[in-house]
C-alpha cells in the first residue's frame, strides 16, 4: 500500500475513487486529511480552457502548507494516475513528500504530482474545477476551505 497526497481536483472522491481508481480495479482503503509544510498551492498549470484558466499545482515555499486528502492505495494506483496526470507525456512529474496526518499528527512518506509544464503564476481555476477541490471540505480544516472559496476564478 502506498499513500497518495491529493491537493487539487483528486480532492474530490467522486473524481479519483469513481470515476478514475475503481474502474482499473483499484479502491483506496482509507482517506485522511493531509498537511503539507513548506509548499503552497498555485494555479499555474495551463489548462486549455475558455477562458484559460489554471489547473492546481504546489510550489515549494518555506513557511506556506497545503492542505489536501492523503489516500491509501495498492500501488497499482499510482500508474492509473501517472496517466491521468500525464507523466508520460511531461505534464506533471511523481513527488515524494512528508505529509503529516491530521488524525495522528505523524508524518507519513506519500506520492504526490508536481506540475512540469506551466503558464502564468496568475492563472486562475474555473468555478468548476474549484467545486471538485472543495468537494474535499468533508476532511479539510475550515479556514482553509475558505481560503478556497475566496480564491478569485476564471469565470
Amino acid at each position: 500500500m502506498v499513500w497518495y497526497f491529493a491537493y487539487g481536483s483528486n480532492m474530490n472522491p467522486a473524481r479519483l475513487v469513481e470515476a478514475r481508481l475503481r474502474p482499473e480495479g483499484v479502491e483506496v482503503a482509507s482517506r485522511v486529511c493531509g498537511r503539507l509544510d513548506d509548499w503552497r498551492l498555485a494555479f499555474n498549470k495551463l489548462r486549455q480552457t475558455s477562458p484559460p484558466s489554471g489547473a492546481g499545482n504546489i510550489v515549494m515555499s518555506p513557511g506556506e502548507t497545503v492542505y489536501g486528502t492523503l489516500n491509501e492505495m495498492p500501488e497499482a494506483g499510482l500508474a492509473v494516475l501517472d496517466r491521468y496526470e500525464g507523466v508520460t507525456t511531461g505534464q506533471y512529474r511523481r513527488e515524494i513528500v512528508k505529509v503529516v496526518r491530521s488524525d495522528t499528527g505523524q508524518p507519513v512518506e506519500a506520492v504526490t504530482y508536481v506540475a512540469l509544464k506551466l503558464g502564468a503564476d496568475d492563472l486562475r481555476p474555473l468555478r468548476e474545477y474549484l467545486a471538485h477541490l472543495l468537494a474535499g471540505r468533508d476532511l479539510l480544516p475550515a479556514d482553509y476551505c475558505a481560503r478556497l472559496e475566496r480564491q478569485g476564478l476564471a469565470d
